[in-house]
This record gives structure tokens, sequence and C-alpha cells, in this order.
């Protein structure tokens, strides 16, 4: 499963930068913030709606049922279609098939300009490298034990997050030194490029936060089915999306930082009101402020992928794409490791509490329960509300610090463009147009293009 995944993320991981870098290319002017504003409605839809389908196909399918009522009560057949959360990566399949298709039909005109040169391999092991440790390293803070082979989780941690300090700075020093690096460092020379990527990194954080924070909120504290699941995430990837083909559109009328700012506050405000969430807060409270934070992030889409690959110039529209990409996404997984390092080391003591002695429970119920054994009704019906409101108050630090990291990309947006570029057709030698581009970024013409 895990093998399979990693292979899946490659070529989820892929796809986003090409769309982005192809969008860049294929459209100039005010029809490239739209286009962008396209492609990340559609990313952060499919991305924030896959919970919100999977709770839907593990509350309504039941292939075992069916198949139990044709007579095929056990067998090969059953054990590949069932149990349901099977059919979550079945689903995908066809999916998969149909985009195949599109893309290869629609992508005949995208070839670009080529310049000889390999992928850089070794650079992308060394920064894999420094994520894996890091990652891992944040996972297992404040962890008891390190897979219970009897070392110490402090040493190892300390292993961890050194190895990806070390591994990140090779990264650098490989990409001041390569030709064509997997990471390169001297994009960051733009002020420009730098705040994009930063608003990204800072941004994905607080999204990982909010998605899988509203997720485990609804079902830990609220005890929520796949229903209410469905309609606390899917409010989310709806605003998400509405939020990024606004921005699009926004930007032709108002500045590149000024539509960020404006998402900002909102996703800052709506996480602050998220901290505020108790056990006795309504599903619809949950879902409007989830769909105000997916408002506000949709928002800061489109101005940071614009701000990022004019800022480089044409000849980098792919990688200015990835590298944007790539900051979101180690946002959202450093979000991840520490919600989940945190979050599971605090119910990791809870139940360490409420098992410390044979009656320690009883300082955890109401005083009339007191007397009845943990396994009755009420009285665990009595530690679930009182679970819910300690996992109402966990989440409510989660989310203050999500607030927080996203407050602090506020002064990273402000170096953002004004406007975005509109990069005119100028008349060219042998009758070639050649986009007309200030010379703010590294190699700003394609080089090809212009002979």
């Amino acid at each position: 499963l895990i093998a399979a995944r990693l292979v899946q993320a490659a070529g989820g991981g892929i796809l986003v930068p090409v769309g982005t870098a192809a969008a860049s290319h294929l459209f100039e002017g005010h029809a490239r913030p739209r286009a962008l504003g396209v492609i990340g409605a559609l990313t952060f839809l499919g991305m924030a709606a896959g919970p919100f389908l999977g709770a839907a196909i593990l509350g309504g399918v039941h292939v075992d049922v069916a198949l139990a009522r044709a007579g095929l009560a056990a067998g090969a057949l059953l054990d590949m279609l069932s149990p349901a959360w099977r059919w979550i990566f079945y689903i995908n399949v066809p999916i998969g098939i149909v985009a195949l298709v599109l893309g290869w039909a629609a992508s005949s005109g995208w070839d670009t300009p080529r310049r000889p040169g390999r992928v850089d391999v070794l650079g992308g092991a060394i920064f894999s490298l420094a994520l894996v440790g890091g990652l891992v390293g944040l996972t297992l803070l404040g962890s008891g034990a390190v897979a219970d082979v009897g070392l110490d989780p402090g040493v190892v941690i300390a292993v961890l997050l050194a190895l990806a300090v070390v591994a990140t700075l090779l990264t650098i020093v490989r990409g001041f030194r390569a030709d064509d690096p997997y990471l390169d460092p001297r994009l960051f020379r733009s002020g420009v490029f730098s705040s994009a990527t930063l608003v990204s990194l800072l941004t994905g954080y607080g999204f990982a936060t909010a998605i899988i924070g509203g997720a485990v909120f609804v079902d830990r504290v609220l005890y929520g089915g796949p229903g209410v699941q469905r309609v606390a995430l899917g409010s989310l990837a709806a605003a998400t999306a509405v939020g990024a083909l606004a921005s699009g559109f926004l930007v032709r009328v108002l500045s590149l930082r000024l539509v960020t700012i404006i998402g900002l506050v909102a996703s800052a405000v709506a996480l602050l009101l998220m901290s505020r969430w108790t056990a006795d807060t309504g599903v619809g409270a949950v879902a409007s402020t989830l769909a105000l934070f997916g408002l506000g992030f949709g928002l800061t889409v489109t101005p940071r992928s614009t701000a990022a690959v004019e800022a480089v110039g044409r000849r980098s529209f792919g990688i200015a794409s990835a590298t944007v990409t790539l900051a979101r996404m180690v946002g959202m997984a450093v979000g991840l490791a520490i919600l989940t390092a945190y979050g599971s080391t605090t119910i990791e003591h809870l139940y360490d509490r409420v098992h410390a002695s044979d009656d320690a429970y009883k300082q955890f119920i109401p005083l009339e329960l007191r007397d009845r054994p943990l396994r009755d009704g009420l009285v665990v019906e009595a530690l679930e509300n009182w679970a819910a409101g300690e996992g109402a108050g966990i989440l409510s630090g989660v989310f203050l610090a999500a607030a927080a990291v996203t407050v602090v990309a506020i002064p990273a947006a402000l170096v953002l463009r004004g406007r975005p570029r509109m990069l005119a057709e100028v008349p060219a030698l042998a009758g070639v147009l050649i986009p007309a581009v200030e010379a703010d970024g590294p190699d700003d013409v394609e080089p090809n293009l212009a002979l």
C-alpha cells in the first residue's frame, strides 16, 4: 500500500506544476491569471473533495451485502471488492483514464522550446532525504517510543532533524553548482519569487490544519458521522474552488498583493474562529467557518502563482511552478506532521490519565456516577463528553498556531507585485513573435524564441 501510494504521489506531484507552467506558456495578458485561477480552483477542489468523497464511499458503498445477495459471500471476488475502503482507490482508476485521454488529445500544441540538460536525480534524492528526515522527526515529537524498537525517541528525533538540516544545506550547495539543479536557489534572488514561495509554504500549512483539523473535530469532538463530514468538508472544498476561480478575475481590477492580503486575512480570521469551537458548536457553524477559510485560501492561489512565474521569466516557468507547488506541499506535510505529533501525544496522555489506576476515571465524571464501573453506559457517555471537551481544547491550540502562521505570511504578501505583468506581443526577427517582458528575472526571454 505504501509503495503504491508513493507511485501515486510521484504522478500527482508532476501534474500540478506542469499544468501551471503550461497555462503560463499558453496564455498571456489578463488571460493568464484567469487560466491559473481555473487550474488552482480545480486542483484544490479535487484535493479538498477527496475526504468528502471518501466519507461518502465509506458510508454508502456496501459491496459485501450486494455480493451476499448474489450468492457470492466468499471468495476472491469478495476479497477484491470489499471492504468499502478499497473503492476510495478504485474510483480514481476511471478518473485517471479519462484524464489521460483528455490530456493526450489536448496537449499536442503544448510543446515549448527545449535546451540540453538532464534531470538532477542526485539533487532530488538529497532533497527527498531532507523532507523525510524533517517530517518523520516532527511526527515523532513527544512520542514515548519509536516503533517498539527500544530506541530513545529524543536521540532518534535529533538525528532525523540534523539529517534534514544537512541534506537541505547540501541541496542548496548543489543548486548553486549544477547547471539544471533540482531546486535552484538562484531563483530566490528575486524578492517577488521568494515572497510568493513563502506565502505558498505558509498557506499550505494552514490548509492542512484546516482540512485535517476540521475533519478530526467533526469526528472526535462532535462525533459526527460521514454525513456530517460531507457537509463540513464539502463547504471547504466548494469555497476553495470559488475563491481560486474568483482570484483569477479579481487581479484584473485589484493588485496581486491586495487580493493575497484579503485572502490571508480571511483565512486567519477563520482559523481564529475555529480556535473558539467547543463540543457545543453546531455543524452549521463548523461548515460556515471552514467555507470562510476555503474562500480566503482560494483567493491566494492565483496571485502567488502569477507573481512567481512572471518574476522569473518565460524560460523558468516550469521550475517556478514546481517550486511554488513544492513549497505548498511541504507546508501541508509539515502541518500534518505537527498535527499528528501534537494530537497523538496529547490523546495518548488523556488515555494514560483515564487508565492510570482502577479508579482514575472517576475524577473525570460527575460525582453521582462515581459508584458505577468503568464500562457502565452512563460512565462511558460521561467520559466521551469529557474527552470531547479536551479534544476541542487540543484543536484550539492547533488552530491558533495555524492562524499565527497565516498572519506571518502577510508581510511576505506585501512584496508581491501591484498588478500582474501583461506580456504584450511585439514584432521580432524573421517574423517570430517575442513576448515583451521586463528584465527583472533571470533569462526572461527564452533564447530559442529570440533566435
